[in-house]
């Protein structure tokens, strides 16, 4: 890049950001999109032969294995796909000469620090999952190709499962719920995630000292941050605000510590991510997190 018509190849088309990166790169160039069925990344041979045939200018990596939880006894998968099938893709950007972009988690960290996280800070994963995809910009960074890893957090989409329909779900079954307090985050949106790599790339296409010096890992949330518990409350007052019956009012939903919940998986406390380095570089501005929230719940509350 810049090239003048860009060949993007899209893994993980069918997944929350697969299918919005199908949409948002379409304008940009010629799309080959691919779902699990299609091409299954654990099958390392097939995603590099993949690759050889279509020679896209652009390999666009929204698969991923994120069963958190089940990562803790499943890590031979979750490495493969997380980090063995990434260095596949990035010795193949290179030997193309083309673009990775890559999405990471906010799990590479510990979550012990204090404000926000900036991309060079130390990274200490808790989990299998979080090891795993650090190993995945590890391999990135090491094969020497040009590339865009966005580090990103608490995705979700209307599409497929997420948060808020979980809490729907519940608030009418039961006449209260439990919802944890202390794990501070951005909910992003998939359709936030993939409008912004379209128009990063589109910088990239029209700027060449930027393509010379853009490459790197970049935080992509919303700005703002908030917590599970008052993620719940928004969702149920929308719900109310729309005319749903629900079971459980927003006064029933209790705050409690991430003690009171265990999972096999331990998750960061602090998963905010600072977005300078992404704003500045590419010259965007971030909407407010309850923007795209309040967007989807439309959606799903309308429907």
């Amino acid at each position: 890049m810049p090239v003048a018509n860009p060949t993007f190849l899209i893994f993980g088309a069918n997944g929350q950001v697969g299918w919005e990166l199908q949409r948002a790169l379409a304008p940009l160039g010629k799309i080959h999109a691919y779902t699990r069925q299609q091409v299954d990344i654990a099958d390392l041979s097939t995603v590099q032969k993949t690759i050889r045939e279509v020679k896209p200018t652009v390999i666009v990596n929204a698969a991923a294995y994120t069963a958190v939880d089940k990562a803790e006894t499943d890590e031979i998968t979750a490495r493969r796909i997380n980090a063995d099938a990434v260095s596949i893709m990035a010795t193949e950007a290179k030997l193309l000469g083309a673009w990775l972009i890559h999405y990471s988690t906010d799990y590479v960290f510990d979550g012990s620090k204090t404000g926000a996280y900036i991309e060079t800070d130390p990274t200490a994963p808790l989990s299998v999952y979080g090891q795993t995809k650090l190993e995945g910009e590890q391999v990135i960074t090491a094969s020497g190709c040009n590339h865009l890893i966005f580090r990103t957090s608490w995705v979700y989409a209307s599409r497929g499962n997420n948060f808020a329909k979980t809490m729907l779900r519940l608030a009418q079954e039961r006449h209260e719920l439990r919802v944890i307090h202390d794990q501070l985050g951005v909910p992003t949106s998939a359709e936030l995630i993939a409008d912004l790599t379209a128009l990063s790339l589109y910088r990239l296409h029209h700027d060449n000292e930027l393509a010379q010096t853009a490459s790197g890992i970049y935080n992509l949330t919303p700005t703002g941050q908030t917590n599970w518990h008052a993620y719940a409350i928004i969702v149920l007052e929308q719900a109310l605000h729309y005319g749903w019956s629900l079971q459980t009012t927003p006064t029933n939903v209790h705050a409690i510590p991430t003690v009171e919940y265990p999972t096999p998986a331990r998750r960061p406390l602090n998963s905010c991510l600072d977005t300078t380095k992404l704003s500045t570089t590419f010259s965007i501005s971030l909407p407010d997190w309850r923007h795209h929230v309040l967007r989807t719940l439309d959606t799903l509350l309308k429907g």
